[in-house]
């Protein structure tokens, strides 16, 4: 009775509520996909200004999130998005994506500030710790998959993707959804359909809408905090970037400043298109230090397929044959995230005599690389703050790097064991053990068996 009603007329706020209400407590029922669906469907298809018209949007967020209870929600849910969009290559109405992409942005946003609302309520200044063991985290976690689960689906189809990208472009999230790694583990495939889309109009869109913000490019950069798939997404997006054709040397100059150490990690990876970038940067001349642009060789000399690059590379750009024959670079930065095994790759390919300086901050390096390191004569400088270097490493460096003069293991666990070890490196003006086990005792007898010694760092230990 109520269907022929709306035909021409929207629902009201009323109506709205009392569809809502029946939509929550009985998600399950015939009547939500027999009965409400036409109306959720006149509502998508018209032009509505959902700022001032609430009643509708919190309708047909009810109504999607009872489709998703209903058993094989997935399937229940891709079958709506489906049926909205319609049968042919292109969907006839225009106003549907926008409309349900602003349903669900909408949903998501209030899902995140349910959140905060429960933290302060309960008095904690971490929600996601106190809540992961509540009903009220699950029950945010799966309504939180609903709605991507509609963005992943409209994400699929052709027509919709370059308009889905440009409403997805300024990142309309909160900050702390994209800090969340579940919704953005969830997220990631609606991001990889749009930045591997052949369109201009599609990938382009993850850069960041205006300088000074960040984009999908870059929240999904290896190098970033919620980066939860070793950066296969940024290297996707970054294969399809690189033969863009709209500024491909302006994006080279920008990833060169920004992103160069995630190219560097993947190109060590054997990441193509990483290896890709590395060539160009080379090829353009925009890497202008010596010591990187030996780090950008070294890296790519470091796998097969980066020395077939390299290789084309020199048959073109005859110059570069002389980087492979000065011994290395003298400085190196190795991108955070960087792996055991990805220093073992790097520093057994090529030579390394020159090496003076190494910094190894912020990776995820072990006392296992210590085996690496030894076979580096000539270090003078080495930073593993903040790694999991630890006395078994330090025992071993401290035998055979006896050029060593600046030693940083600023938060790293080494203890008294390892420390006094240092005692044999005469040649140590540096040391930094900043927030170690060091004991006042140990740091006693380091002072009188290192007479080189000039500057010294032991804040937040004994012997601070």
């Amino acid at each position: 009775m109520i269907a022929p009603l709306l035909d021409n007329n929207p629902p009201t706020p009323e109506m709205c509520h009392f569809f809502s209400n029946h939509c929550v407590l009985h998600p399950r029922s015939p009547i939500v996909a027999d009965k409400l669906t036409p109306i959720a469907y006149r509502i998508l298809k018209r032009s509505v200004d959902f700022s001032k018209s609430q009643h509708m949007r919190h309708f047909v967020q009810d109504y999607i999130r009872a489709l998703y209870s209903q058993n094989a929600g997935e399937v229940v849910i891709k079958k709506f998005v489906s049926s909205v969009h319609g049968p042919g290559s292109g969907c006839p109405h225009p106003r549907v994506l926008p409309n349900l992409v602003a349903v669900c942005l909408a949903a998501i946003f209030s899902n995140f500030e349910e959140r905060r609302m429960l933290a302060r309520l309960n008095e904690t200044p971490n929600s996601e710790k106190d809540l992961s063991e509540g009903t009220e985290e699950t029950t945010h976690e799966k309504e939180l998959q609903c709605y991507v689960t509609v963005l992943l689906f409209v994400s699929e189809y052709d027509d919709w993707r370059p308009v889905l990208a440009q409403l997805l472009q300024p990142i309309p999230f909160p900050t702390d959804a994209l800090a969340h790694e579940p919704f953005i583990r969830s997220f990631r495939p609606v991001i990889e359909c749009i930045g591997t889309d052949a369109r201009c109009s599609s990938h382009q869109m993850v850069q960041a809408v205006r300088k000074g913000k960040e984009g999908w490019f870059h929240v999904y950069c290896p190098s970033s905090p919620v980066c939860t798939d070793d950066g296969q997404t940024w290297g996707y997006m970054l294969k399809t970037l690189l033969h863009c054709c709209c500024r491909c040397k302006w994006f080279l100059s920008q990833l060169t400043k920004k992103q160069l150490g995630a190219c560097l990690l993947l190109a060590l990876r054997g990441h193509s298109a990483a290896q890709e970038a590395l060539c160009l940067m080379l090829e353009w001349e925009l890497i202008e230090q010596e010591d990187q642009k030996m780090q950008l060789v070294s890296t790519l000399q470091s796998t097969a397929s980066g020395r077939d690059n390299y290789a084309a590379l020199c048959q073109r750009q005859l110059h570069l044959r002389e980087l492979q024959q000065k011994g290395g670079p003298r400085k190196l930065t190795l991108p955070s995230r960087s792996t055991d095994a990805d220093i073992a790759r790097l520093l057994s390919c090529g030579s390394f005599g020159n090496l003076e300086v190494l910094s190894l901050a912020f990776t995820h390096v072990t006392s296992a690389c210590a085996e690496q390191l030894i076979k580096l004569p000539s270090l003078k400088y080495l930073n593993l703050w903040a790694t999991q270097f630890s006395d078994t490493g330090l025992l071993m460096i401290s035998e055979h790097l006896h050029n060593l003069q600046v030693l940083n293991l600023c938060e790293t666990p080494v203890s008294d064991k390892g420390i006094t070890a240092l005692s044999s490196m005469t040649n140590l003006r540096k040391l930094n053990l900043n927030s170690t086990k060091l004991s006042a005792q140990t740091f006693e007898v380091l002072k009188q068996k290192l007479p080189a010694l000039q500057e010294f760092d032991v804040r937040y230990t004994e012997a601070w």
